[in-house]
């Protein structure tokens, strides 16, 4: 993956990092550390500059957020009600009011969501659909979604170029960062599923 990655940035230079982000948030496993760093470091041996690497990442970012809140509009909350309705429904033991409720939640924590969530690797890209579930106001969504990500692309592809050669140190320090927060969250979710059950037996 990594030769890849970087065969098509040295080929393609900022047109490559773009569309490199761009599929990276679409498709999470493809690692932007990587795309991030390495291109801070072709800053320091090619006619790439900082300023442009952060540019290029960031319409990339920015466009593979889009196609993601799309989707999100198309599972909207209405039909995610007429699914839970049904069978799958029963089977995870959800009902409509479980929709509403988490609908009525992002539609007031959302904007701080969307916003830290760019700093979390793995949720970074897939928080895009939830705000599009939840209809946010996409002007709204754009700003966040721009704010978050160039703050996230500009650490990266400094350390990139201040590491040089040494840039793959940055993406260990990263990938162990993205490690540790999977764990997180994968116990997070574990608690968060065995605390609903809780509630819902305990009103049963």
């Amino acid at each position: 993956m990594q030769e890849i990655i970087i065969s098509i940035m040295n080929q393609f230079g900022y047109l490559g990092i773009l569309l490199l982000i761009m599929i990276e948030n679409v498709f999470p496993p493809i690692p932007s550390e990587i795309i991030l760093c390495f291109g801070g470091f072709m800053t320091t041996t090619t006619n790439l500059t900082v300023l442009g690497v952060i540019i290029a990442s960031t319409i990339g970012s920015v466009l593979g957020a889009i196609i993601l809140y799309f989707i999100g509009k198309i599972l909207n909350k209405e039909r995610l009600i007429k699914i839970v309705s049904g069978k799958i429904g029963k089977i995870l033991c959800l009902k409509k009011k479980d929709i509403e409720m988490a609908d009525q939640w992002f539609d007031t924590k959302g904007a701080k969501t969307v916003f830290i969530c760019r700093f979390i690797p793995i949720v970074r890209s897939l928080i895009s659909i939830p705000a599009g579930m939840s209809e946010m106001p996409f002007p709204k969504f754009i700003i966040l979604t721009t704010l978050g990500t160039a703050i996230w692309n500009t650490v990266l592809t400094i350390l990139g170029s201040i590491m040089g050669e040494n840039w793959t140190k940055v993406v260990q320090i990263i990938e162990e960062y993205s490690s540790i927060t999977l764990i997180v969250l994968i116990i997070l979710f574990i608690v968060g599923i065995g605390y609903f059950y809780y509630k819902r037996t305990k009103k049963k």
